[in-house]
């Protein structure tokens, strides 16, 4: 099966109800789990990561957000393959092929990654609220908490559709959030675009590269988009095969375009109007010298975004470390105590009054070192004819999967060998 996204066949297709009637299902009215999933790629980690990049190294690492975007448009589209074909997730399927310790040590890197996530998923809406309205970091941590509890009460109560329209329209104000600034800063269009060429200048720029990395391919997202596409689609089949995955190349292309859009749009908004200014090594500080320097009105539109951004992303988080725990562990945990385990501890560094960017940051490192644990095996299963049959990975699909892994793989062991060796 080979990933042709210009082949795709938007018409409708023809298929039978339970009472022998024929019923057309368009490609669109399967587009939605990837909008989901796309969430993991615009969240709070997404801006600390990026404004710091900007601001610090211009448009130097210009080229490592286009190099994740395009590995996370393959990584995406392979876990929705796998749950589409499959009809079960990802961790569900590792869940069957391990021994209960080798489970056991999964489930735990997994849930590492877990509170990784949500501590910037936390972390990050609760500065927004703090620029927006003045709240106390660990009240604001405890309100997105709490929203986002509401948020997974759309999909358990009123189903899957209802959650992903509510999450696409979060993303779309993450989108005009983050993009508004573009339309009245001073970007140098072409150092943008030389910002294409691969290069790296010191440990810190690599530690930001595995970090804008570790923000843009989530772990978390790799497992979660085939439980969505299960979901979504594999429990109650409406369309065939191969109908589902060209609309899955589509939901995952349209998604990523928007996500990858935001986040370029992030750096070279940074790289225009933070670089060389005093006060921009926060998020809190990158938005007072954006509003001064564009606008209160593009400083607002920054502050809505990060807050749609860190309470759409915070559910979804949820979504998937529940995911995860049912697959791994094989048993059902109230999404509540769930959402509890994560949180906790970003609420600790709130209240102790760690400097959230940096954990933002930082947090996105350690999403960096989780992603070969997600991407392997994804890429192993993808290929299994005994998994997939017919629909296994073709030849060429492996060759870039695998390439792609192993440059996350080496860029992480370089990482730990300047971190530990401590050379600048």
């Amino acid at each position: 099966m080979y990933l042709n996204f210009m082949n795709v066949d938007s018409s409708s297709a023809v298929h039978t109800d339970g009472r022998g009637r024929k019923k057309r299902i368009s490609t669109v009215a399967l587009l939605g789990p990837a909008f989901v999933a796309a969430i993991a790629y615009v969240d709070p980690g997404n801006v600390a990561a990026n404004l710091t990049a900007g601001a610090e190294y211009g448009y130097l690492l210009v080229w490592v957000l286009v190099a994740a975007n395009l590995i996370a448009v393959l990584v995406q589209y392979l876990s929705s393959k796998l749950g589409l074909v499959s009809g079960r997730s990802l961790p569900s399927l590792l869940g069957e092929r391990l021994s209960r310790r080798s489970r056991l040590a999964y489930w735990s890197q997994a849930e590492i990654v877990a509170v990784a996530t949500d501590l910037a998923e936390v972390i990050g809406g609760a500065i927004a609220l703090n620029i927006l309205f003045g709240l106390p970091l660990l009240l604001g941590g405890i309100i997105v908490g709490v929203v986002s509890l509401f948020l997974l009460s759309i999909q358990s109560t009123r189903g899957q559709r209802p959650f992903e329209t509510v999450i696409i329209t979060l993303l779309a104000i993450i989108a005009i959030g983050f993009l508004a600034g573009l339309f009245v800063g001073d970007v140098d269009w072409g150092q943008a675009a030389g910002g294409i060429v691969p290069r790296l200048e010191g440990t810190n720029s690599v530690v930001l590269a595995a970090s804008m990395l570790g923000a843009t391919v989530m772990p978390h997202a790799i497992y979660l988009h085939s439980a969505l596409s299960v979901d979504r689609h594999g429990r109650t089949p409406r369309a065939s095969v191969p109908q589902l995955l060209r609309a899955s190349r589509w939901d995952v292309v349209l998604s990523l375009v928007i996500a990858g859009s935001v986040n370029i749009a992030m750096l070279l908004l940074a790289a225009a109007s933070l670089r060389g200014q005093e006060g921009t090594d926060t998020i809190e500080g990158a938005h007072a010298v954006v509003t001064a320097n564009l606008g209160e009105v593009v400083g607002l539109f920054f502050g809505i975004g990060l807050l749609a951004s860190g309470l759409a992303s915070s559910a979804v988080g949820s979504y998937a470390g529940a995911s995860i725990m049912q697959g791994l562990l094989r048993v059902n945990v109230p999404i509540v105590w769930q959402r509890a385990v994560t949180m906790i501890p970003a609420l600790i560094l709130l209240g102790v009054g760690v400097d959230p960017t940096w954990a933002l940051v930082l947090s996105q490192v350690v999403l960096s070192l989780g992603i070969p644990f997600a991407m392997i095996p994804l890429v192993r299963l993808t290929m299994s004819r005994t998994v997939m049959g017919q629909y296994a990975n073709g030849r060429w699909i492996t060759v870039v999967a695998v390439a792609a892994s192993a440059l996350i793989i080496v860029l992480n062991l370089i990482l730990i060998v300047l971190l530990v060796l401590g050379i600048d």
